[in-house]
């Protein structure tokens, strides 16, 4: 009698686990309720199995009626482009239109208040008093140039020679070259170098001492308007705020020929000090006493002047040139 061959037993759970890791198949323990945003299949499952390295599971499905978000906000993000596109033009006309419309009214315009009555009584004689040679040029330029244009070219004090790297006296040239295409002549230009005011971004300078040599200048050529920074220095510096300062305690004190005037550069934040010729919109609007913005000309004429300080002229110096509102626009306050 033949024997009938023998069936294999009944596979188990266990002997079956071993078989699929034979053949290279892990089983997966699928999840008990579905995944969420998956529908049934849970998240690596295709058709019920665990999806082969090197595949993906298929894209959920939307429910029927539902359109993607990023579909259904399509047409209005090319909208709001065109939209902007077509304003572009717009916006630059009008920030034309009001760089134009100041520059024409003139420095005198410009001047509000005490400023505006001393320039109308005999005349503006002005004084800049800066910290360090490229100051005119950084940031001073708007009124230097919008005083020049008004007939009011100012003078120079130059409170240090800039020598923190050793180069006092080639920063000395740079900036007679620099104020020469400003619209000063060297003989305008004057550079105060003393031990005791070192350029020096952490050092503050003598308040007694700087002010002696402010005041002999005021005395000496019958100036009747300071220009100099504001309480934040523009850029923080230490040798900028001394000069404010030093010209607020000499105002307070009573100290300053009569009918002298103080303006101080304003300090604006991060955000506006490099939007260059957006920030002109809001600094019309907001309250000043004096207010000077170039013309395309003339800012590459500030420019030009930025150029003589070959040896400061690092890249963030020239990116500064490019964005930075103090070369376009000037927004000043009386003390």
């Amino acid at each position: 009698m033949k024997a009938s061959p023998r069936e294999p037993p009944p596979l188990t759970a266990s002997r079956a686990a071993l078989e699929q890791r034979s053949r290279g198949t892990f089983p997966r323990q699928r999840p008990s309720g579905p995944a969420p945003g998956r529908g049934r299949e849970g998240r690596g499952w295709v058709g019920g199995a665990l999806s082969c390295p090197g595949t993906f599971p298929p894209p959920p499905a939307f429910p029927a009626g539902a359109v993607p978000v990023a579909m259904a906000a399509g047409p209005w993000c090319w909208g709001a482009a065109a939209l902007l596109l077509l304003l572009a033009p717009l916006l630059a006309l009008l920030l034309g239109g009001a760089r134009r419309r100041y520059a024409a009214a003139g420095a005198r315009a410009s001047l509000r208040g005490t400023a505006a009555a001393a320039a109308r009584a005999g005349g503006v004689r002005a004084l800049l008093v800066t910290a360090h040679p490229d100051d005119e040029a950084m940031f001073f330029a708007p009124t230097v140039l919008g005083l020049g244009r008004a007939g009011a070219r100012p003078a120079v004090l130059c409170c240090s020679a800039g020598n923190y790297y050793n180069q006092g006296e080639i920063r000395k040239k740079e900036l007679e070259q620099s104020c020469f295409l400003l619209g000063i002549p060297a003989s305008d230009v004057t550079v105060i170098d003393h031990r005791d005011l070192p350029d020096n971004p952490a050092v503050e300078w003598d308040t007694q001492l700087l002010a002696a040599f402010v005041l002999e200048h005021i005395e000496a050529n019958n100036i009747n308007l300071v220009i100099t920074f504001d309480a934040g220095g523009v850029s923080g510096h230490a040798n900028h705020i001394s000069l404010y300062t030093t010209l607020r305690s000499l105002h307070s004190e009573g100290k300053l020929p009569e009918g002298c005037c103080v303006l101080v550069l304003e300090s604006v934040n991060l955000f506006r000090k490099y939007i260059s010729i957006l920030d002109v919109p809001l600094s019309c609007l907001l309250p000043r006493d004096a207010l000077f913005i170039l013309t395309e000309e003339e800012t590459e004429q500030a420019r030009r002047a930025m150029r003589c300080h070959r040896s400061q002229l690092l890249w963030f110096r020239r990116v500064y040139m490019l964005f930075s509102r103090y070369m376009v626009i000037n927004s000043l306050r009386l003390l």
